[in-house]
Order: C-alpha cells, then sequence, then structure tokens
C-alpha cells in the first residue's frame, strides 16, 4: 500500500510541475516542468533521507563520530533491530534542544534513525529505547519511504509557490503578466501541500507505537516518553518544516498556525490510551 502510495505522490509531483510550468511559461515552461518533474522524482527517491538530515544539520553517529552519543544509543538500536529483524541503521544526532527523533530512507537497507540533543538529555534509558523502537517500527512497517518522499514534495512545492509569487507567470500577446498563473499556483501550492501530508496515513504512528511496546516488552517506556515530549516539545519550541513535520515522533511545535494545519499526528493522548490497553 506504501508503495501505491508513493507512485501516486511522485506522479502528482509530476503533474503539478507540469501544470506550473505551462502556466509560468507556456510551452517553454512545459518542457521545463517536464525536465524538472523528472529529476524531483528521481532525487526524491534516492535522496529525500540525505535532504532531510542535512535540513536539520544531523552528524553522524558511530564508535569513532559522536562516540558519546552512540555508547547511548549505539547498543539500544542494535539489540532492537536484531529483534525486529532488521539492519542496522545509520544513527545521526540534531544539535536542537527541542526533544524529537525521526527515521527516513527509502527500505530498511538504507536507513537512518536521527535523534536531537534534546531528546538525550531528556529521556532515561528505559524511555530512550522506547522511543528507538518506535522509529525502527516505521522502518520494520516501511513507512519511511512515503514519508520521506513527501517531505520533498512539501518542501518542493513551497519552492515552486515563492517562485510563482517572486517570478510571476508567462506574458500574453499584450505582454500582461499572467496574474492569473501567479495566484493559481500561490493558492493551489498549500492545498496541494496539505494534501500529500494527509496522504500520510495516521494509523502509522499506532503501529509503530504497537511495534515499540512488542519488541520492548512493555509500553511503559514509550508512554513516558510520549508524556515528556508533549510537555517539553511546547516548552521548547522546534524551527521545523512543515513539509517535514510528519516525519517527527510527536508534531514539533513551533508556535505557527502552518505548523499545526499540516499536523499529521493523532493526539499524543489517543496515542498513549492505546499503548495502555495493550500493557
Amino acid at each position: 500500500m506504501n508503495g501505491v502510495k508513493t507512485v501516486l505522490l511522485l506522479g502528482g509531483l509530476s503533474a503539478l510541475l507540469l501544470i506550473a510550468g505551462e502556466a509560468w511559461g507556456g510551452r517553454d515552461g512545459l518542457m521545463m516542468g517536464l525536465v524538472l518533474a523528472g529529476l524531483m522524482n528521481f532525487v526524491g527517491y534516492f535522496f529525500s533521507d540525505k535532504i532531510a538530515l542535512t535540513m536539520y544539520r544531523a552528524q553522524p553517529v558511530s564508535e569513532t563520530e559522536n562516540p558519546a552519543v552512540y555508547r547511548r544509543i549505539g547498543p539500544l538500536v542494535r539489540n532492537l533491530a536484531m529483534q525486529m529483524g532488521l539492519p542496522v541503521p545509520r544513527l545521526w544526532v540534531i544539535p536542537e534542544a527541542a526533544p524529537n527523533a525521526f527515521a527516513t530512507g527509502r527500505n530498511p537497507k538504507h536507513a537512518s534513525v536521527a535523534v536531537t540533543a534534546g531528546l538525550l538529555e531528556l529521556m532515561d534509558d528505559r524511555e530512550l529505547e522506547g522511543v528507538l523502537a518506535h522509529e525502527l517500527g516505521h522502518i520494520r512497517n516501511r513507512d519511511i519511504l512515503i514519508q520521506s518522499v513527501a517531505a520533498t514534495i512539501g518542501a518542493a512545492i513551497t519552492m515552486l509557490a515563492r517562485m510563482a509569487f517572486f517570478f510571476g507567470g508567462r506574458h500574453d500577446e499584450d505582454h500582461r503578466g499572467n496574474a492569473f498563473g501567479m495566484l493559481f499556483m500561490l493558492i493551489l501550492a498549500p492545498i496541494a501541500a496539505l494534501l500529500i501530508q494527509m496522504a500520510i496515513s495516521r494509523t502509522r504512528e499506532y503501529s509503530a507505537d504497537a511495534s515499540a511496546a512488542r519488541f520492548t516488552g512493555s509500553p511503559e517506556g514509550l508512554i513516558r516518553a510520549l508524556q515528556k515530549l508533549e510537555h517539553y516539545s511546547k516548552r521548547i519550541p522546534m524551527d521545523a518544516s512543515p513539509a517535514t513535520a510528519h516525519m517527527f515522533i510527536i508534531q514539533p511545535f513551533s508556535g505557527q498556525v502552518l505548523m499545526r494545519l499540516f499536523s499529521t499526528h493523532p493526539a499524543t493522548e489517543q496515542r498513549i490510551a492505546r499503548l495502555r490497553k495493550l500493557a
């Protein structure tokens, strides 16, 4: 199912780029949109994870790079990956005070898990294990490709809207700017981005939560982690892009109305209630 959604998202991006190109530059713009669509499909599939990690200045974690962080999370991830029958993902730390985490990649063999510095400071080992198990649950459930592709598409749509606004559309025979084309893109872009975010099913969080409870042996660690994340994410806002908000374990809180509009997470209280039923 996630594979079908990924194809639809990439197809939707292609159609949007073609429409935008035609509205912006006529036939020449249509050809440019076709080239850009092919490029974005390639980048979205093969490099969406690297784009997300670069966006948040993620630093690699290994025995030689950030060894202190590796000693904290490396053994936990190796143990969980073995239990879930997964390759050990690459590990990253984000220099960000707000507690959060996400998984990305196109498949389990090319997966990464990133945690913020704030998460490491806030969580005890049992809670950290719950968070990491949740992220590996996304990898096991193969949610990560569609999450990563959607993030790239959301960023591309935002870029198109800005370009349409600042550079305008094609000129007709009367040398008048195609104001309708500009307005169309300005209105369509946030709506299309919202629809793409809505394509990311909220049930994926429940499934990853259930996987975490199953493979850690108890939901209590993740329950405590979610309670802390809900509280501290509001106290310590995160400068996160709405295009990537769906990737995190909990919706980043930035105080922006747009971020709340793009929410793809079920309420934390509902997630905790479901976890308690698994206890």
